[in-house]
């Protein structure tokens, strides 16, 4: 029996330490830290962070909204980065606050209102960082697009001209949580 409570404890243990090794892969600690540390006292949403970890491959999950309270990921999806962050030949990207270079801007966002433009309802972001501080300017809005897929695959997801493009239903399930908020969500694209 001692046995069988030790082996029971071990595969708690591993697959613990597996939900957390990938969580760290997805969404760093030190990010959630950071974000945990900026929002302390001001008039942002305490409870979720968007994040979006422009490290991983497009195709891939990299766009994430997190229960700072419970350290889980609520949602996950697939995200477009801009058509003028790509470097030809190359997995990198390259990222700009210049107006017209259709590159994604690094750095914290909060989420604005929304209202309803060429693609719908689209959420406005104020850049917070001079690294995205001309975010309002440049038009660059947290909207979906169709051609974004709901799963992930090896297949790049399409470019945006410098948005965080969801796709319709991935789009639909973060409106649900940044409606409901009574302050401002912050978003934090990091690479």
């Amino acid at each position: 029996m001692k046995h069988f409570i030790f082996l029971f404890i071990i595969l708690i243990s591993c697959s613990k330490a597996e939900s957390q090794q990938l969580n760290s892969l997805n969404v760093p600690q030190a990010k959630i830290s950071e974000i945990k540390e900026y929002i302390k006292g001001k008039e942002y949403n305490q409870e979720l962070a968007v994040f979006i970890n422009f490290k991983l491959p497009s195709g891939k999950y990299r766009y994430f909204i997190y229960n700072l309270k419970n350290n889980t990921i609520v949602q996950q999806a697939i995200v477009s980065h801009g058509s003028g962050s790509v470097i030809p030949k190359s997995a990198a990207l390259k990222f700009s606050n210049i107006e017209g270079s259709y590159q994604s801007s690094l750095g914290k966002y909060a989420i604005g209102e929304s209202y309803m433009g060429k693609f719908g309802k689209a959420y406005r972001l104020k850049g917070l960082d001079s690294t995205n501080s001309n975010a309002m300017q440049r038009a660059i809005v947290l909207h979906s697009y169709g051609c974004i897929p709901d799963v992930e695959s090896q297949t790049p997801a399409c470019l945006s001209l410098g948005c965080p493009m969801l796709s319709v239903n991935a789009f639909k399930e973060t409106a649900k949580y940044v409606d409901q908020s009574t302050k401002p969500v912050i978003l934090y694209a990091f690479y």
